[in-house]
């Protein structure tokens, strides 16, 4: 790609007042920032705040499943509106992309979705992502945006991932924001507030479990706020926010895209001899295996956990569950080849 690629995700309580009314103002420096930026890279915005502009007109909102499509459906024009309006005073175009979580676990779907932002971007306009509520199944919906563009950035190998926030970062326990982190450990863990607010699915815990995601995939993360001037030109920059490490991540596209965008059907339990083959760059084998959790067929992505059940790296399988379980003691069958491996 000529440029490299930036997304920026807005959380619902970033550019909503409390009543769910969109903010303009706050949608207007959006806007202005990300002209200034969208000279020098490939820009995707994942915003919220659909639910919140149409829920106004639903009667008596109570917030049922039915009531958050509907009201998705009645604010998704809302907002882009709004977003029309402001990047148009910059000669920008916007373009609305309707994601499922289906789109991003298929390989086929989500090259397509590349080839589609691609031909935006090279004709000058911006996508603007957000779910497809209206019909996304409640078993395969993303947990919240904050998985979103976080799917998006990995996929997209963005050069860094942008995370808005009411708070402005990842506060310490004397309520200062914290301005760099190396790794997330239990510690920077423990900083963490677990409300989310009234608005928004998710909080800080959804994002520093994306963010330790991303970063793992080679990608710089900032947790910021637009409570400053020019806070996400600033952002970018490092100057605000909490600004997190990217790891290194010899890691192909289509590994990235393995390891974040598949859905888990299944995990396995794998003795202490089997990480280290792993960690070689092995491939598993049965002999490695203590036990086979869930159901999957040949193809599909499964977890695999150490004895201490901490999640080392995901596998596409050669075979199914089921006949994983009945050869875990044959010698040298493979259960997923080291190509088709991504250790976390």
């Amino acid at each position: 790609m000529s440029k490299p690629v930036l997304v920026i995700k807005f959380g619902t309580a970033s550019i909503t007042h409390k009543s769910g009314e969109l903010n303009e103002a706050v949608l207007q420096e959006i806007a202005r920032q990300v002209a200034i930026l969208h000279q020098d890279y490939h820009i995707v915005l994942v915003s919220s705040g659909a639910v919140g502009a149409g829920k106004g007109f639903i009667k008596e909102y109570k917030g049922t499943i039915t009531e958050r499509k509907a009201a998705a459906a009645i604010g998704n024009p809302l907002l882009l509106a709004k977003y029309t309006k402001y990047f148009s005073q910059y000669d920008i175009a916007i373009a609305q992309s309707l994601c499922e979580r289906q789109h991003f676990a298929n390989r086929n779907q989500f090259l397509q979705l590349k080839e589609t932002y691609q031909e935006l971007w090279d004709n000058g306009i911006i996508p603007i992502a957000n779910e497809n509520d209206v019909v996304s199944n409640l078993e395969l919906k993303f947990s919240d945006n904050d998985e979103l563009a976080t799917l998006i950035a990995t996929g997209f190998g963005a050069s860094a991932l942008l995370l808005c926030t009411s708070v402005g970062g990842l506060l310490d326990d004397q309520k200062q924001i914290i301005s760099f982190v190396e790794q997330i450990d239990e510690k920077i863990l423990g900083f963490v507030d677990t409300d989310k607010s009234a608005l928004g699915l998710g909080g800080m815990v959804s994002k520093l479990n994306y963010t330790r995601l991303a970063t793992r995939m080679g990608i710089k993360v900032v947790i910021f706020g637009m409570n400053q001037p020019d806070g996400i030109i600033e952002a970018v920059a490092e100057k605000t926010g909490t600004v997190f490490a990217p790891q290194e991540a010899s890691l192909t596209a289509r590994q990235k895209w393995l390891g974040s965008g598949s859905i888990i059907a299944g995990n396995v339990v794998v003795d202490a001899g089997a990480v280290e083959a792993l960690n070689k760059r092995k491939s598993l084998l049965a002999v490695g295996i203590i036990e086979v959790d869930g159901e999957f067929e040949r193809g599909e992505v499964f977890e695999i956990l150490d004895q201490s059940t901490n999640v080392i790296g995901i596998a596409r399988a050669r075979e199914s569950s089921v006949v994983i379980a009945q050869n875990l003691k044959t010698q040298n069958f493979e259960v997923a080849n080291a190509d088709e491996i991504v250790l976390l």
